[in-house]
């Protein structure tokens, strides 16, 4: 995978200039090492420059970290900490930042080698938020340097999400198909996001289009598609037209990305994209999102934004479904009951034609999409990617902006059942726990569309915190038994 972000994270120490500062300097050592010792740390950098105690400190610190290439920041409270110089370098650092704090070591050195960074934390936070500074602050921000090192590790997918937003691109074609005003895309917090935009007609792309066939490299991609298919290549003569119309896409990308360093999609796929183009785009768009371009269905601009905050959170391909359907109550009964311990409430199927990456499902094939075929020639509807989502954990999310641009979100982690579908496109059972709940109170009062976002994992911790930065107000979740929402009825 590509299009995501490549994380070099600079470690910065420092220190109230009465307290003593090799409680900083060594304090940061032991961090480096003991993060080192139980990761990677080819994607962090110490800066040895100084233990910042000043505001020449922190220029000094500034520049060295920037000119080791870093695009994270952690700012580490050995000791107490001077509350100006800290929340200063998390100003002027461009770039998402994190403080945390050193625990004391020893009962038997609590004289000399006291540092009171648990205090200091208290007054960095209230000087961050004087200055309007955001800040990634852990849940429990003060540590051992092993403790600590873990933090570092779990910021990682939050800055990486982070700088991606920073440098991203959505490139969308043309308006959203007829009654779906559920995707509604107010541009304005794009811009507050940091996201640039670039709307183009259908007509545009359908130019680009034509000026690809008979593109040289187009049998080396419908070779690439044939091993990825394997037997469920069941429509081998739309490759040649599918692999022209994703070079089209690659290379719209490389020529409209301007000085953005990230791209994601949001792309039109009816009603009259099949009549014109002469097929469905679904399984090229599962391939992007595979490489690491997510492509959002039906011109869903925050849906693409979700994706490739999910994206890069879990370095995985992520997808793009509807909440679709209740499961049948006899197949609740036959395959889920006494098999898993979900209410029927708590299932429901998600679904979307054929946008799912191969990876991520059960088995696949090349087929036609039924819905549109009901209407239209079965040939002009062939280009989707079937087959039952893999059994996993899973996150279920969503960034949108409300018609009257307010930013709102939502979290809940759930799994995809290991139960047959019984039915057709991408496709999976899922659980939520307390998702009847949560339907009521967040998806439908809340007015979020139909489209979520589905990273294959538990991810919620990350992009819960990832919403947070960004300062999202209303982050809903499913909220557990017994925990009412503002709206529920106590004598429900």
């Amino acid at each position: 995978m590509y299009n995501i972000p490549e994380l070099k994270v600079g470690i910065v120490a420092v220190s109230r200039d009465c307290f003593p500062e090799s409680l900083s300097v060594n304090r940061r050592k032991a961090l480096v090492e003991a993060y080192e010792e139980k990761y990677n740390g080819e994607n962090i950098y110490e800066c040895p420059v100084c233990i910042v105690e000043s505001e020449i400190h922190m220029v000094q610190a500034l520049e060295d970290v920037k000119n080791a290439g870093c695009n994270a920041l952690v700012v580490y409270l050995g000791n107490f900490g001077p509350e100006i110089s800290e929340t200063l370098l998390a100003k002027h650092f461009d770039g998402p930042v994190m403080f945390i704090a050193a625990a004391e070591e020893s009962g038997d050195n609590l004289t000399q080698g006291r540092g009171d960074a648990y205090c200091g934390m208290l007054n960095a936070s209230y000087n961050l938020k004087l200055r309007n500074i955001k800040a990634y602050i852990p849940e429990y921000p003060v540590g051992t340097a092993a403790e600590c090192a873990d933090m570092i590790e779990e910021f990682l997918p939050v800055a990486r999400s982070l700088v991606g937003l920073s440098s991203l691109k959505i490139i969308s074609f043309g308006p959203r198909p007829l009654n779906f005003l559920a995707c509604n895309a107010p541009i304005k917090q794009l811009y507050n996001l940091g996201v640039e935009i670039e709307e183009n007609s259908e007509l545009d792309l359908f130019e680009a289009f034509n000026k690809h066939a008979d593109d040289p490299r187009i049998p080396d991609v419908v070779k690439d598609m044939e091993k990825e298919l394997g037997s469920g290549n069941q429509k081998p003569e739309i490759l040649p037209k599918l692999a022209q119309y994703e070079l089209t896409l690659l290379d719209w990308v490389e020529a409209h990305k301007g000085y953005r360093k990230y791209v994601a999609i949001a792309g039109k796929c009816w009603p009259a994209f099949q009549t014109q183009f002469g097929f469905v785009p679904c399984y090229v768009n599962s391939r992007l999102t595979g490489m690491g371009i997510p492509v959002s269905c039906e011109v869903d601009i925050y849906g693409a934004l979700s994706e490739f905050i999910g994206t890069c959170v879990s370095l995985d391909a992520v997808t793009l479904l509807d909440i679709n359907n209740t499961v049948p109550a006899d197949m609740y009964e036959e395959d889920i009951k006494g098999n898993h311990d979900y209410t029927h409430q708590d299932t429901f199927m998600g679904f979307h034609c054929g946008n799912t990456c191969s990876r991520k499902l059960s088995a696949c094939s090349m087929k036609y999409q039924m819905i549109m075929a009901r209407t239209l020639p079965e040939e002009v509807t062939q280009g989707t990617l079937e087959g039952d989502i893999a059994p996993g954990d899973i996150t279920f999310f969503r960034l949108q902006s409300t018609a009257d641009n307010l930013l709102r979100a939502y979290v809940a982690q759930g799994e995809v059942l290991p139960v047959a579908t019984r039915s057709f496109g991408s496709i999976g059972v899922f659980a939520i726990p307390e998702m009847g709940r949560f339907y009521r109170h967040v998806l439908i009062e809340k007015n979020f569309p139909h489209h979520g976002a589905v990273a294959f994992g538990h991810y919620g911790k990350a992009i819960f915190e990832v919403f947070k930065y960004l300062g999202v107000e209303e982050i809903g979740f499913n909220q557990p038994k017994g925990m009412l929402y503002k709206s529920e009825n106590p004598f429900s």
